[in-house]
C-alpha cells in the first residue's frame, strides 16, 4: 500500500491544449484543460491527465474539494 498525496490545481477550462504543470514556487500545480466546464467534462479530463502524469489508475484519482470552482483539491491514493 502507497500513501495518499492531495495536490491543489488551478484549472483553465476552453484552452487550446491540454496540460498538467508542475507547481512553482506557490505549489499550486497549472491544468490546461480542452474540455468545457460543462456536465463534468472538465474534471473527468482533469482526472485522466493527474493519472497520466502521476502514472496510476483513474480510479485512483479523486477531486476532493472546488469540484464547481477553479481551484481544486485533488487526492491520489496509493503513490
Amino acid at each position: 500500500m502507497g500513501t495518499t498525496k492531495t495536490i491543489q490545481v488551478k484549472v483553465k477550462p476552453n484552452a487550446r491544449v491540454s496540460l498538467l504543470e508542475a507547481p512553482g514556487g506557490g505549489g499550486i500545480w497549472q491544468a490546461q484543460l480542452k474540455s468545457p466546464p460543462v456536465d463534468g467534462k472538465a474534471n473527468e479530463e482533469l482526472v485522466a491527465l493527474v493519472a497520466e502524469r502521476f502514472g496510476c489508475r483513474k480510479s485512483a484519482v479523486s477531486i476532493k474539494s472546488g469540484a464547481s470552482g477553479r481551484t481544486k483539491l485533488v487526492q491520489i491514493e496509493g503513490l
